[in-house]
């Protein structure tokens, strides 16, 4: 690992409320998620200040630290590191210290944590977070299989390479073949229930001798029901494993729990979960293909233009199922590059910025190290270092990504829609993972289209509107604090 990304980790512990308020820690593709006991000891303005840090997102007792790609990876592991070693001090013998090892602290830790889950998880929070739990783990694999996908599509349509497409296929596709048993584990691993029996119930859903079963007078077909069949038979899965684990006596429970729990929840699943959710899941296709068929360029108005405050909040992880169906019904997602618009008027938005704050030394430097993330489509670093401690060039920025929105939205209703086989990447980064109802060369040039226009309207919505001290028509060129 780099120094800077034990530095970084070394700074980060004590702010954060040292190792005994941490409870868990995870990344995704650029911010490391920490489970916190108490958020009252975390300094969240000393932890903005660590350099490296590109943002701080609070959400219940999830702390998520903004780091940026590849390097999130780095400081996680550093991290997990240093609390492996503070655990290792923890069990050393005389370990009475007032630094946050001790167990009466880490009871206390866990009281805290449990009262102010009481009052800050609602419904929806905690089902978005768990969602995200579950998902976002397996888009390295989704991104992965997504471009190899994506150039095997190029090497077969230019007739390049025929002894090696059909390896390129298998490679791509196994994964998502299987998608459906990785969703169950960690289904039932997020839901507190033993993750291969969670993983044994969802394989139900794309094991071919289904098709030999009848629910509701009609054949069930492999794979019927996808992602959603598999998250439903895992969430029944943890159900029954709880039910058994009460009632079952403790010498038979390593035979009769995980028994009992793969034959009631992989029947349920045969005979009810999966022709449930096969027809949610042709719903989320039918109703994805009206939208843009019907109302494109509002609907590209709207979730392009949406997207942004969705990021800053960490909720555009719940999006994930809904992208995984579209790819295993339809083989892309036509949501994808309508939201990655948004991305496109951050760019523009802070090169507008750039042009407008010629004195602000540290800001444009900021902004040149940020922007090459921002053009592949990494949005954190130009949100938190720049449009969103500005204020106004935020909401240009929303306006760019809905202009973009609404351009490719509008090519929908002409029937030539847009989609990315693959989830995670956007921006420059999305064109390999490209295609679309009429080829990939055409939904290239739509995409592109929609990332001129999402630069044009962000770059001088804000060139117009922002000043810099947000007064109207203030040549000076501060920064609003």
């Amino acid at each position: 690992m780099q120094r800077s990304s034990y530095d970084t980790a070394t700074a980060l512990l004590p702010l954060v409320g040292g190792p005994g308020n941490v409870t868990s820690v995870a990344h995704c593709m650029t911010r490391l998620r920490l489970g916190i006991a108490d958020r009252e000891r975390v300094d969240a303005e000393a932890v903005r200040a660590v350099p490296g840090v590109l943002g701080v997102v609070t959400d219940g007792d999830t702390l998520q630290v903004v780091i940026g790609p590849g390097a999130v990876v780095a400081v996680t592991a550093e991290f997990e590191t240093l609390l492996d070693a503070a655990a290792t001090a923890r069990r050393a013998p005389g370990d009475a210290r007032p630094d946050g090892f001790g167990a009466d602290l880490a009871a206390r830790g866990a009281e805290l944590k449990a009262a102010r889950a009481r009052r800050n998880a609602t419904p929806v929070k905690t089902a978005l977070r768990r969602v995200a739990d579950i998902f976002v783990p397996l888009i390295p694999a989704l991104i992965g299989c997504g471009v190899l996908a994506g150039l095997n599509g190029l090497l077969v349509n230019a007739g390049w390479l025929p002894w090696l497409t059909p390896a390129l296929a298998a490679v791509a596709s196994g994964f998502m073949a299987l998608i459906s048993v990785f969703v169950g584990y960690n289904t039932a691993k997020v839901f507190g229930g033993t993750p291969v029996l969670g993983g044994a119930v969802a394989a139900v859903v794309v094991y071919p001798g289904v098709a030999k079963v009848t629910a509701f007078g009609v054949a069930l077909a492999p794979g019927q029901g996808g992602v959603l069949g598999a998250l439903a038979a895992a969430l029944l899965a943890v159900g029954v494993e709880r039910w058994c684990r009460g009632r079952v006596p403790d010498a038979l429970d390593v035979l009769l729990t995980p028994t009992v729990t793969v034959l009631v929840a992989g029947l349920a699943t045969l005979y009810g979960l999966m022709y449930a959710a096969g027809l949610v899941s042709s719903a989320i296709g039918t109703a994805a293909n009206w939208l843009l068929a019907t109302t494109g360029p509002l609907a590209g108005l709207v979730l392009g233009g949406l997207f942004l405050p969705l990021v800053m909040l960490g909720l555009h992880q719940a999006l994930i199922p809904i992208h995984t169906t579209l790819i295993q019904q339809q083989g892309y997602t036509v949501l994808l590059p309508l939201l990655a618009m948004a991305g496109a008027g951050q760019v523009g938005a802070a090169i507008a910025v750039y042009a407008r704050l010629r004195h602000d030394t540290a800001l444009r430097t900021t902004i040149r190290s940020a922007l090459p993330a921002g053009l592949l489509g990494v949005g954190e670093p130009l949100i938190y270092g720049v449009s969103l401690p500005l204020g106004r060039p935020f909401l240009t920025a929303c306006a760019g990504g809905a202009a973009g929105g609404a351009f490719v939205g509008f090519f929908a209703v002409l029937g030539d829609r847009v989609g990315a086989t693959a989830i995670g990447p956007s921006g420059w980064a999305l064109f390999p993972l490209l295609t679309g109802n009429r080829g990939p060369t055409l939904a290239a040039a739509i995409y592109a289209g929609g990332l001129l226009t999402g630069y044009a309207v962000g770059f001088l919505a804000t060139y117009i509107g922002f000043n810099g001290s947000g007064t109207p028509g203030d040549p000076s060129p501060r920064r609003s604090r």
